[in-house]
């Protein structure tokens, strides 16, 4: 959805409650404690046919409860007005600059983009197993040290692909479909760690798993039909390359060094599931709907 079409259909935060609860309850209002669907409209001053009364467990609710939207303070149209901006970003948008397009502080940006994460780290529809042709591959993301400064750990962070100190990323990716991807700890990145993700993200059977000829595949042929491509030599041969997950960890690159210039460890799990969602997503049409399902839901 374009931004002009959120900003003109929700020009009052009742309409974004009643856009709320249709995409929620689909004309069936559940109780968020006890899951009755004996509910009714609650009147309670100022608050007037925003909020329901639950007949079973005489509980008072809003659609909001148990979202990622209960307790906000923020109204509901800035909550859509920056999802569509998030959404939009193919490699990603800075907290400041939603913050100055919004005209908000950028620690409740902040804040409310991380939610929006989570959510989709949460989006059940990607847990599936992927199959057919599958690439496997890992990388390393991290800044540049300044020219001059090349000694100890500056020279390891420098130094390109496995044996750095930068954050190590693993994933899995099917052609034409889905990707699944998860920053990874050191001792994940050695051939029982890979081997045990691959077997959780990628259906043993019937699937073709697409490696370089690293050591820390090997264990891959035990579980799943395993082909190599040797990258010194050539960049594919036919269906053996690994062009779609690099392709996926460029995109990822770019919003590191393109808009965030930064983000810690801790929260690399998140800026990685929201590059993981707009891949799966990316041809779908309409993922504003999508994604407002997956926060009211997560």
């Amino acid at each position: 959805m374009k931004l002009i079409d959120i900003f003109y259909s929700f020009q009052t935060q009742e309409q974004a409650i009643e856009y709320l609860e249709k995409v929620r309850w689909r004309g069936v209002p559940t109780c968020p404690y006890c899951q009755s669907v004996k509910a009714c409209r609650h009147v309670s001053g100022d608050r007037k046919g925003q909020r329901w009364q639950c007949q079973d467990c005489t509980r008072a609710f809003a659609v909001t409860v148990g979202t990622i939207f209960h307790g906000t303070h923020v109204p509901l149209k800035q909550w859509f007005l920056l999802l569509v901006l998030m959404l939009n970003a193919k490699k990603s948008a800075s907290a400041y600059q939603i913050a100055r397009d919004l005209g908000m502080r950028r620690p409740t940006v902040w804040s409310m983009m991380h939610r929006v994460r989570l959510a989709m780290a949460t989006d059940r529809d990607q847990a599936e197993l992927l199959s057919g042709i599958v690439e496997a591959d890992e990388t390393y993301i991290g800044g540049k040290p300044r020219k001059g400064n090349q000694h100890g750990d500056d020279q390891k962070k420098r130094k390109r692909g496995r044996g750095t100190l930068k954050s190590a990323v693993i994933g899995v990716v099917e052609r034409g479909g889905r990707v699944i991807a998860r920053p990874a700890k050191p001792r994940e990145l050695g051939t029982k760690g890979l081997s045990k993700f691959i077997g959780r993200s990628v259906n043993p059977e019937g699937t073709l798993v697409v490696t370089d000829e690293w050591g820390g595949y090997s264990r891959v042929s035990e579980t799943h039909l395993h082909e190599t491509i040797n990258h010194s030599v050539e960049c594919s041969n036919g269906i053996m390359h690994t062009n779609t997950i690099e392709g996926f960890w460029r995109l990822l690159k770019r919003a590191w060094y393109g808009s965030h210039h930064f983000y810690s460890k801790k929260y690399m799990n998140l800026y990685t599931a929201e590059a993981c969602y707009k891949f799966n997503y990316r041809k779908m049409s309409e993922t504003f709907n999508h994604m407002v399902g997956v926060m009211v839901n997560a």
